[in-house]
């Protein structure tokens, strides 16, 4: 398996084999990915968990084993971990660090090789979570350069003498609320990763009497119905990944990216062929923040491969929580998806950035295939600070700031 891929594996007791000399541990989360206490934290001073479900059981050669009988983990425990750790040095200096699970009977049914380890100390490896009535194995690679208190505290186990505490992650700030409410789909499992980045928000704009970006969306009398809508998905991680969303309906989505860095940001949809497909962000800007379009295939698993120097998150959205346009003035920065719901108007946009401004619309009256975009027409593409007005057909339709590295102003003015 490659890093973030998961199989199901058979709910059966399973045998798990932590390679590379490093020390085995596991946590039992709930839903809320977290412990519920020290009980469900297994390791070597505590080897075996109340239950009797999980259970380290040594090893030699370099190899810890792992016990998780899938059929007697208690309802209320949604996923295991599966952790390894160094008692000095980094995990890159490890010679072949890899975890598989054995059935009963010794069929290998899942196997991970951990092939991009830094400077981490300890690592999620592997997570094992329920899905759909059964249990899938899934190629986490998240490393900890805390080690294991960061990675311990992370998921709600108190460390009582962890030393001194990492830097802490800039502060999140609040996500725009979604204008409609986002029921019925089950998401994907989340992986749990380190500490989020700073969450995608409109970037203040600097002017003598800045506007205060609205707080909340304002009603829509008209529930947008295109496309299919589903719960957030959620993804954290550092650098450079691949990144694959299983479960999705296909059709257009909104990728959110949020990158804490200043280096280059390049994030593409690969193909069947696992080859780059389309390029969705293409930044030198510092701390990415964006909102870009993407389809989901008819087959198979969204696929995004991700180019960041720093901590990231990824969510992926349904088309029904982009904001929708108003009379409001909609302050933000980066590309981003916009609704327009009403009759006729004229959008106009004031843009501060350096670097290309590029707008296209998307008209969906009459075009009756909910799981693929119509073709789209290119109203802005230009360079540097810009005051553009847009005419708008009656909705619905789709704006989208496919590239604007930098803060922008969105108004309607309603015919």
């Amino acid at each position: 398996m490659i890093k973030g891929a998961n199989a199901f594996v058979p709910t059966v007791p399973l045998r798990v084999a932590v390679r590379g000399g490093l020390e085995a541990m596991a946590l039992l989360l709930t839903e809320q990915g977290t412990v519920r206490g020290d009980g469900d934290v297994v390791f070597h001073g505590a080897p075996v968990h109340p239950t009797n479900a999980v259970r380290l059981t040594g090893g030699a050669d370099g190899t810890a084993w792992l016990e998780a009988d899938l059929t007697r983990i208690e309802a209320e425990i949604a996923s295991v971990l599966v952790v390894g750790s160094t008692s000095g040095g980094a995990i890159r200096d490890v010679a072949g660090p890899s975890v598989e699970a054995f059935a009963p009977d010794g069929t290998p049914v899942a196997r991970y090789d951990v092939t991009d380890a830094g400077g981490e100390t300890a690592m999620v490896l592997v997570e094992l979570y329920r899905r759909a009535g059964g249990w899938k194995f899934r190629a986490v690679g998240q490393g900890y350069v805390n080690g294991l208190a960061g990675l311990a505290r992370d998921h709600g186990v108190n460390v009582a003498d962890a030393g001194p505490a990492p830097a802490p992650a800039p502060t999140p700030l609040p996500a725009q609320p979604p204008a409609a409410p986002v029921p019925h789909f089950a998401p994907p499992h989340p992986v749990k990763g380190p500490a989020p980045v700073q969450a995608y928000a409109p970037v203040p704009f600097a002017a003598p009497s800045p506007v205060t970006p609205p707080t909340a969306q304002p009603p829509v009398a008209d529930r947008w119905s295109y496309g299919a809508v589903f719960e957030p998905y959620t993804r954290t991680g550092r650098d450079n990944d691949v990144i694959s969303v299983d479960g999705l309906p296909p059709g257009p989505v909104i990728v959110e990216l949020a990158v804490n860095g200043d280096g280059y940001t390049g994030l593409w949809l690969l193909d069947r062929r696992n080859k780059n497909k389309d390029n969705l962000v293409n930044s030198t800007e510092p701390d990415f923040r964006g909102r870009m379009l993407a389809e989901v295939p008819g087959k198979g698993p969204l696929r995004l491969r991700l180019e960041a120097d720093g901590p990231w998150q990824v969510r992926v959205l349904p088309l029904a929580a982009a904001r929708r346009l108003t009379a409001q003035k909609l302050e933000c920065g980066g590309p981003d998806v916009l609704l327009h719901t009403a009759g006729p108007a004229d959008l106009t946009i004031r843009y501060r950035g350096d670097d290309n401004l590029i707008v296209h619309l998307y008209e969906l009256a009459g075009h009756q295939d909910p799981t693929a975009l119509p073709s789209y027409e290119n109203v802005v593409n230009e360079i540097g600070k810009r005051r553009e007005t847009l005419p708008l057909p009656e909705g619905p339709l789709i704006v989208h700031l496919e590239m604007a590295d930098g803060p922008w102003r969105a108004q309607l003015k309603h015919l």
